[in-house]
């Protein structure tokens, strides 16, 4: 029973006390040490110094202890999994029992209703989730937008604006019979120079109406921009640099028309192009807000998206169209998502535009030095930019997608120039183009590009790369068009390569890439490519089919050439 009017006794010493004991522990430590050294035993681990060099057989000893090790980490990771499986296990008996418990209580009607609700979600997620990494649902989604607008903008690098454009895709817009109007948008018109970008824009003015634009690179959300409207009201505004051009122009000539149909529905207006070219960041801009997801890297958009510009115009953002492989490998470089889809390497991709381009524009643009190859160039470039890993080796697959996404983004500047003839495409004829041009205001039109000509800052051409255009890149819009994705043949496929591998003989695939890129310098890192391993996966490989003859006596009786240890340690 505890008493009451009593206080708990106060934990403070004085200090001579606290000094004493402290001066106690001390003495009991050294007396501690004292006698460990007096028998030898201390706490320091002596280094291993590993196997010498002068000892006979050291690879052999070196390989037997990998291998041990690597036996070792994967018995942890075996009972790693094991345990994971046992409580997952665990759990979902406990989940199951609490489950039956409430079923006796709860009534019939509402264990169906949840039954539904969570079999309706549980289809949801599987549908979505395999559908939305697909080809075919990108490409259906495309072909949702193309249905659903009255107007379909073809957005363009003004880099490579013959590159850009989809023979398949205009030519499934013009089969509607002048239902759909199909507009050009020459995007990134500050990273080619002004006298490349008028050539274009009157190029592709004699087929389709064209816009010049250059999106905003300094948007933020809403709040943001307040923020940034009221530190700047008293000041200069900075990002005046950042602002985009040519949007005015655009809306002022969507609005009109949408005013000319008369139709109380708002006038739908489809972004299409291939990934990259600035679809999001032409919604975003005309907006004047982020209202769709945009950056550097491709394929971001994966499906179709409603963004209302004002009462009468509403624009409709899609994903970027499937390239077919037919195309050239350059084509493909820039066009298509093989390198994010991890079909191919941003290696080979770099490989193929290096070879596109001229060598000195290339070196004044990068600021590298004389480079025989792309992988010698790929060093260079990680050099100068400071891209080292773990040891202090350089980084070239990291300098490989930056070159990349400089050529891919809105940063590099290089052109290319128009053909000399224009003959229109089969699909296209004079009648299709005045009707394109029926119902819009055109000398609207030429002057909102004259005045964003004008007021943007182009490039030089000393400055900008030169680059030798490998005309329209063919497009997927049917699925049907699109292979199966074969996942347990790819496998299949890397299991004989390993078997072949492990026999001795190299698969063919690899011998012929060998063959090809013999003055690159780069067979090992396609071989990586090519099989889909790691080079951890190929280590394990490597010491898994290395054998080793313990009995040395029966080594020198096999072995005509035995070694002699009197050539060495004389």
């Amino acid at each position: 029973m505890k008493r009451p009017k009593l206080k708990k006794a106060s934990k403070r010493l004085s200090c001579a006390k606290r000094f004493k004991i402290q001066k106690k522990v001390r003495e009991h430590n050294r007396k501690l040490r004292k006698d460990a050294k007096k028998k030898g035993i201390s706490k320091r681990v002596k280094k291993d110094i590993g196997v010498p060099n002068s000892a006979p057989f050291k690879e052999e000893i070196l390989r037997e202890a990998e291998q041990r090790k690597l036996q070792l980490e994967e018995l942890k990771e075996q009972n790693r999994v094991a345990k994971q499986t046992d409580k997952a296990q665990k759990r979902k008996k406990e989940k199951e029992e609490k489950d039956a418990a409430k079923a006796g209580t709860e009534p019939k009607a509402k264990k169906q209703k949840k039954d539904k609700k969570t079999k309706q979600q549980q289809k949801k997620k599987s549908t979505t989730g395999t559908n939305k990494s697909a080809k075919r649902f990108r490409c259906r989604e495309l072909n949702k937008v193309i249905e659903a607008s009255d107007v379909l903008v073809e957005v363009l690098d003004a880099r490579d604006p013959l590159g850009c454009r989809c023979p398949e895709l205009e030519e499934a817009v013009l089969k509607h019979e002048g239902k759909k109007k199909l507009m050009f948008v020459l995007n990134k018109i500050d990273l080619v120079p002004k006298d490349n970008l008028k050539k274009w824009l009157e190029y592709l003015q004699l087929e389709c109406p064209t816009f010049v634009f250059k999106a905003s690179t300094q948007l933020q959300d809403r709040t943001v921009e307040e923020k940034r409207r009221r530190r700047m009201a008293n000041g200069v505004d900075h990002s005046r640099a950042g602002a985009a051009l040519g949007h005015t122009s655009l809306l002022e000539v969507l609005g009109e028309y949408a005013s000319t149909l008369n139709t109380e529905s708002m006038l739908k207006v489809g972004i299409v192009g291939f990934p990259n070219t600035g679809k999001s960041s032409l919604i975003n801009s005309l907006k004047g807000l982020r209202a769709c997801h945009a950056g550097v890297q491709r394929g971001l958009t994966k499906c179709m998206q409603e963004v209302h510009i004002s009462k009468t115009v509403k624009m409709i953002d899609s994903p970027g169209v499937i390239a077919t492989p037919s195309n050239s490998p350059v084509s493909m470089a820039l066009r298509s998502l093989q390198v994010e889809e991890k079909e191919e390497s941003s290696i080979e991709a770099v490989r193929t535009l290096l070879k596109q381009c001229d060598q000195q524009q290339i070196m004044l643009q990068y600021n590298v030095p004389d480079y025989r190859n792309s992988a010698e160039f790929l060093t260079c470039f990680a050099k100068k930019r400071g891209f080292q890993m773990k040891g202090g080796v350089l980084n070239t697959e990291l300098a490989a997608t930056t070159f990349l996404n400089d050529w891919t983004g809105a940063k590099l500047s290089y052109h290319s120039k128009p053909p000399d003839n224009h003959p229109l495409p089969p699909y296209l004829s004079d009648a299709m183009v005045t009707e394109m041009q029926r119902g819009l205001d055109m000398d609207k039109l030429k002057s909102g590009n004259e005045e964003a000509i004008n007021s943007v800052k182009c490039p030089n051409p000393a400055s900008s790369i030169g680059f030798l255009s490998k005309g329209p890149t063919a497009g997927m819009l049917n699925e049907s068009e699109i292979p199966e994705e074969k996942a347990v043949e790819a496998v299949v496929e890397e299991e004989d390569g390993a078997e072949k591998m492990e026999n001795g003989s190299e698969p063919e695939e690899s011998a012929e890439m060998d063959e090809h890129h013999e003055d690159d310098g780069m067979e090992e890192m396609e071989q990586r490519t090519q099989t889909g391993k790691t080079s951890s996966e190929t280590q394990k490989a490597a010491v898994k089919r290395v054998a080793f003859n313990v009995d040395l006596s029966s080594a020198q009786q096999n072995d005509d050439e035995a070694y002699d240890f009197n050539t060495d340690f004389n």
